[in-house]
């Protein structure tokens, strides 16, 4: 069968998926320092991170409209997927969900799924991933959706930041119970709810130590590893995601792993420094 699948611009793309035209990046907007940046092809992070730490104001980002995923919708595959970033954390999922109404109007026979990640960035990229890996073995669309949504429950986002200044202005640490102070280097290491929203883990001095205690934390929640694949994408410190990547891979087995660099959404929250786990 044809599918295609629309992923919001939260999620970073591999080179295989850049070179697959069944997949379609749904650019959110950011604006900061007074410009709009768009999160795609165009992005520049190096400007984008200049403009955060020159900036008085906060960044800010806005969704893919409705229309897009429509337009996505709207190109004749049998079977068409979106996989947005949390719907805890953006607007992305309702557009999604809005143009499916639009293309269900135009035919109610289509057969369209929305996937709310409950998480971001290379979450995103693994779902994407795990519909390509079930569509091209020929599984019915049903079955796909069950496998997929199942695939989402067990996944495990983490994540920490060097700052948490966007996170914080922008509404997204409510369930937090303390306020880190900076000037005892406190790094919260982070990740998501089963209901995709931000959620602290543990905490530790110095950004370092907040990244041992990640490894040991993804070590100690892995199921079944060896089946799964693990991905990193980090804010401007390749070597740090690579240490990482190397000390959980020292500690327990994986199908496969890679490491990205963030994209316009996810720099725009991680910031200069941050490093994000999915497994």
């Amino acid at each position: 069968m044809s599918f295609n699948i629309i992923i919001d611009s939260c999620g970073e793309l591999t080179k295989e998926m850049k070179e697959d035209s069944r997949i379609i990046s749904a650019p959110l907007t950011l604006e900061a320092g007074g410009e709009t940046f768009i999160d795609d092809e165009t992005f520049d992070q190096k400007m984008f991170l200049e403009k955060i730490a020159s900036a008085s104001e906060c960044p800010k980002s806005s969704c893919p409209s409705p229309q897009f995923y429509y337009d996505g919708y709207m190109t004749g595959e049998t079977h068409h997927y979106a996989v947005t970033l949390s719907a805890e954390l953006s607007g992305s999922y309702n557009s999604a969900i809005l143009g499916r109404s639009m293309a269900l109007d135009h035919n109610p026979d289509m057969k369209i799924h929305v996937f709310n990640s409950r998480s971001a960035s290379v979450g995103q990229t693994l779902i994407a991933r795990k519909i390509v890996e079930y569509e091209e073995q020929d599984m019915p669309f049903k079955k796909i959706v069950e496998e997929v949504e199942k695939y989402i429950r067990s996944q495990n986002t983490y994540f920490v930041l060097e700052n948490l200044d966007t996170l914080r202005k922008n509404g997204r640490l409510s369930n937090f119970k303390a306020f880190f102070a900076s000037a005892l280097k406190i790094k919260p290491i982070c990740g998501a709810t089963p209901e995709g929203e931000i959620c602290q883990f543990d905490q530790a001095r110095g950004i370092n130590k907040a990244l041992v205690k990640m490894v040991d934390l993804v070590v100690d929640r892995a199921a079944e590893s060896e089946q799964r694949t693990l991905a990193i994408t980090h804010c401007n410190c390749p070597e740090r995601a690579q240490m990482v990547l190397d000390a959980i891979r020292k500690r327990i087995k994986v199908k496969d792993s890679f490491i990205l660099d963030t994209a316009g959404v996810s720099t725009m929250y991680a910031n200069d420094g941050g490093v994000i786990v999915v497994l």
